[in-house]
């Protein structure tokens, strides 16, 4: 039994290639029973992100297996296998095991060390759950990733520095507050971006959010999330004197706050400090914001130098990260081939216990019908001897008179024997 992963992502195809070969939510039934039905096929689990499409599987032998999955992903999703294979890979047995561990930790991510992979994996395999196309095999692979994803977070500090622009405006804000907890901060857009701002102010203990947008309906819906109160746009004025912290982001192409607007906010806050970050292009605060006094204005080249840093500490987790996946990895392949074992130590010990019985059956008759104690005694241990030798002894001359010499060498380790 062998292991397999056969993806594309965004290390091997541009998105216009990774669409093409995307699975639907709605589709997945019908692709992992189609999957399923394709020769020496007894497992699998499809994960289909915006960054990757994998198929994991259990199969009876790789190298068949993977040449007639790739021929059905192409198949299925009309496109040429000859052109498509450049852009896929396959990893087979220990490869898929430490494959599957580095996309659960977030080592193979476009974000090194984003999390939100290791929810999208649990996702794709609970629908696999789902379909009856997961047994004992990838049951096993997959807790095994979701253990080395946990201890990666847990011993390194892959997912402690954020790099998201957001969270290095935030990380910013600590250069000129000390305590982000007695801050008022006034977020301006409603959009993603403004979302994780404001997750990570209040991560940092910010209470005093206020959210405004163009529309009140969509910064109302923000700010539910956050205990946050919701204005307009038009409301700028009113609630900048009160701000400590401005973070900006819309999709305007006109700058929303400018220089005198700020000058008469300072004015009124009796020149106490002001930290502004503008993340939208174009930019919404206007640059000449930046000469006045008391007011600390970044723009996203200004973060760069934050999430650079971040980046390289990252990457130092990752190393140590890789090192964690790669002893896992040994760990859980010798656990495999150990299971492998399992089934034929099983059948041995059964088929032992089967000789047992018939020649302990026989030994009763004949202490029944008054034969000598000793005599039978003599005869179940020859007995007994003689059957559970007579196969090996068989397959051992065989092996010799076919010229596998080294059948001996295995016979000697089985039976514990000199081989002196």
């Amino acid at each position: 039994m062998s292991l397999l992963a056969i993806g594309i992502n965004h290390n091997t195809a541009p998105v216009h290639i990774r669409e093409k070969v995307s699975f639907a939510p709605d589709t997945m039934p019908e692709s992992l029973s189609a999957v399923l039905a394709l020769p020496g096929i007894d497992e699998t689990v499809i994960l289909s992100t915006c960054n990757r499409s994998e198929i994991y599987l259990s199969v009876e032998h790789a190298q068949l297996s993977s040449e007639a999955v790739m021929q059905w992903l192409a198949d299925y999703h009309h496109l040429d296998l000859s052109s498509l294979r450049d852009a896929l890979y396959v990893h087979a047995d220990r490869d898929a095991v430490e494959h599957l561990g580095r996309v659960a930790a977030g080592l193979d991510s476009m974000v090194l060390g984003e999390p939100q992979i290791l929810g999208q994996l649990k996702s794709a395999f609970a629908v696999a759950q789902q379909f009856d196309s997961v047994g004992r095999q990838l049951n096993h692979l997959f807790q095994h990733s979701f253990r080395v994803a946990k201890a990666v977070r847990t011993q390194t500090a892959i997912g402690e520095n954020a790099v998201s622009v957001a969270f290095a405006a935030v990380t910013l804000s600590t250069r000129i507050f000390d305590r982000l907890d007695q801050c008022r901060a006034l977020l301006v857009g409603a959009g993603e971006t403004i979302d994780l701002v404001a997750r990570h102010l209040v991560d940092r203990g910010v209470k005093d959010l206020v959210v405004a947008n163009r529309t009140l309906t969509r910064a109302q819906e923000l700010a539910a999330n956050f205990g946050a109160r919701a204005v307009l746009l038009s409301d700028i004025p009113d609630e900048l004197p009160g701000a400590d912290i401005v973070i900006s982001s819309t999709a305007s192409q006109l700058p929303i706050i400018g220089k005198g607007l700020i000058e008469r906010a300072l004015k009124k806050r009796r020149h106490k400090p002001m930290f502004m970050v503008d993340i939208a292009v174009p930019r919404d605060i206007e640059s000449e914001v930046g000469d006045l006094d008391d007011v600390y204005l970044y723009t996203v080249d200004d973060l760069r130098s934050v999430i650079e840093a971040n980046m390289k500490s990252r990457q130092q987790a990752a190393v140590e990260a890789s090192e964690i996946i790669a002893r896992s990895t040994d760990a859980f392949t010798q656990s495999l081939l150990e299971r492998q074992a399992v089934d034929t130590i099983r059948q041995l010990r059964s088929r032992a216990e089967q000789l047992k019985a018939l020649e302990l059956e026989k030994a009763q008759r004949a202490l029944a019908q008054g034969a000598d104690p000793q005599r039978v005694l003599e005869q179940l241990s020859r007995g007994l001897t003689n059957k559970l030798l007579h196969a090996p002894t068989v397959a051992l001359r065989k092996a010799h008179a076919e010229g596998e010499a080294e059948a001996s060498v295995w016979a000697s380790r089985l039976f514990d024997l000199d081989e002196t």
